[in-house]
């Protein structure tokens, strides 16, 4: 008797959420094959090496490992182990206040409390302690609804939807939700500066992004051994070893529609067929190059240019002839005039004067990501995304020398005299390279485009399908990209007809009606699955 054909996903794309939805999905049965348009999986999570010094192109905070230690329990394996975390002890993070003082944050929480204390008074450190029991509430009662699928407005009468709304207040922002607790805004910034993961101000992003800081200081920061773009060749070699094959320097042209339903994907010079497909990219960009307009209403070109997207990043990758021994593995320095800084970003305005920056000196921790006796330094400054009034060839220069020069705020302050290797990355490089408008966290996260307002994991202008990624639920940043993969692939995989055992971690939702499951018909057990280069008209 002849096997049964496995079912068959395409995963275009493989970003960390990508990956992650291979290993899951090859783990539990199903043919995978993943397109990679570049020469190297990754996505923005990968390294850059250059003159003999080694940078994340983009992440540098592991944080809240939690979603990331379930998938790989559920295919049994270590996530630590295998992706070698490093946690960040003491300090996980400064930050500098352009007002004046700094903190050094740490997951230590008796001393974070007394740090906070010595800075503001008494006042705020009982407010971090409050701060702390009530988002750790928030926390637990919003997993359920980051954790699961939103098909609707009707979802909001659901249990899990009740359970939230007690502590998400829809009406206030982060910096207005941590007003209760701290009367200084030094304190208030180290709460809230953590919107900036999601492309946004805390001014505007909604209260339940409060956990962003909490999640740091309960969990802690983690840094990969080898940069965290290390990660996603290691998830590859997973995904890879369960069966999955991966595909790269394969741009995909266009998914292929059979009436409503996507049955596969166009490559240069053939077509694939699968029965499920999932798209791992920037999201407006996927729709607007891989899928006919008139296939998409809800989601048309017009509507997306019309939605609203994320601040970009100004960086520099900068190879130092020296060490910095004495600074802490990440630093942040926030503007004086904060609130201002971050208006500019929303109003497309360069902020010349005093613009807030990150400094990550990893090779304090992880000294073999340069050559001997030098460093790696890697900077980032939140700028808008991009537009028609600004020309960042005409500029980048210029702002480069205004950032060298804030880096002295850091403790930095002879940058200018150790660089050996150095490169620029700005909105418009991100652009280049399919990020829809260099907005580098995808769509923003206010309360319009979050939920089923935000692109469906289970997209819902298709049949079979699914969005991972940052563009879709629950979000930017790379634990919910980790949490859109294990989303999609519930969902696929209930939609193959496969129950799979995840060792101990659910392959459902809680409260959700999960579907019955009975062996199904592979599509590609009918259907060659690649046809020749005749057919990919």
């Amino acid at each position: 008797m002849q096997a049964k054909a496995k079912p068959t996903t395409i995963i275009v794309g493989a970003g960390p959420g990508g990956l992650a939805s291979a290993m899951l999905l090859a783990y539990s049965g199903v043919d995978v094959t993943v397109i990679e348009k570049e020469d190297a999986v990754g996505g923005r999570t990968k390294l850059v090496h250059k003159d003999g010094f080694t940078y994340d192109r983009g992440p540098t905070f592991f944080h809240f490992p939690e979603v990331i230690e379930q998938i790989f329990q559920a295919v049994g394996l270590d996530a630590h182990e295998e992706l070698e975390l490093m946690p960040l002890v003491d300090p996980s993070y400064r930050l500098v206040f352009g007002a004046g003082g700094h903190i050094n944050a740490t997951s230590n929480l008796d001393l974070m409390t007394e740090r906070i204390r010595e800075l503001s008074g008494d006042k705020n450190a009982l407010g971090f302690e409050k701060y702390v029991k009530d988002n750790r509430k928030k926390l637990n009662l919003s997993k359920q609804c980051l954790q699961t699928p939103w098909t609707g407005p009707s979802n909001l009468f659901t249990k899990r939807a009740m359970r939230v709304a007690k502590v998400l207040k829809p009406w206030a922002s982060v910096a207005s939700d941590l007003r209760k607790n701290f009367d200084d805004e030094r304190i208030r910034l180290a709460m809230s500066f953590q919107t900036k993961y999601l492309g946004m101000s805390p001014f505007h992003a909604p209260s339940l992004f409060t956990i962003l800081a909490f999640l740091e200081y309960e969990h802690g920061i983690f840094h990969a051994r080898g940069g965290l773009g290390s990660i996603t060749p290691k998830l590859a070699k997973i995904a890879e070893g369960f069966g999955a094959k991966i595909r790269t320097s394969t741009p995909v042209k266009e998914l292929i529609y059979e009436g409503k339903n996507v049955i596969g994907v166009k490559l240069e010079n053939e077509t694939i067929y699968a029965d499920k497909v999932v798209v791992n990219a920037d999201f407006a960009h996927a729709m607007t190059t891989l899928v006919p307009d008139e296939k998409r209403k809800k989601w048309s070109n017009k509507k997306l240019e019309k939605k609203g997207y994320s601040c970009s990043t100004y960086m520099l990758y900068l190879g130092m002839d020296k060490t910095y021994p004495d600074m802490p593995h990440h630093q942040i320095y926030a503007s004086q005039r904060y609130e201002e800084n971050l208006n500019d970003i929303t109003n497309h305005k360069i902020t010349w004067d005093d613009p807030s920056l990150y400094v990550q000196n990893a090779c304090v921790t992880d000294p073999d990501l340069a050559p001997e006796g030098c460093s790696t330094l890697y900077v980032l400054v939140p700028v808008p995304n991009q537009h028609e009034s600004i020309n960042w060839d005409e500029i980048k220069d210029e702002y480069r020398d205004i950032v060298i020069k804030q880096m002295a705020k850091l403790g930095f302050d002879d940058v200018a005299d150790h660089i050996v290797s150095e490169t620029i990355v700005t909105p418009d490089d991100w652009g280049a390279s399919d990020i829809y408008r260099g907005a580098v966290f995808n769509l923003t996260h206010n309360l319009g485009q979050m939920l089923w307002r935000r692109p469906q994991n289970r997209f819902e202008e298709a049949k079979n399908l699914y969005i991972v990624g940052g563009g879709t639920h629950p979000g930017s940043g790379l634990p919910t990209i980790f949490e859109s993969a294990r989303i999609s692939s519930k969902l696929v995989c209930a939609d193959l007809g496969l129950d799979p055992d995840w060792n101990g971690v659910s392959n459902w939702f809680p409260d959700v009606k999960k579907p019955k499951i009975k062996a199904k018909q592979s599509v590609s057990a009918n259907r060659n699955q690649t046809t020749g280069e005749g057919h990919a008209a």
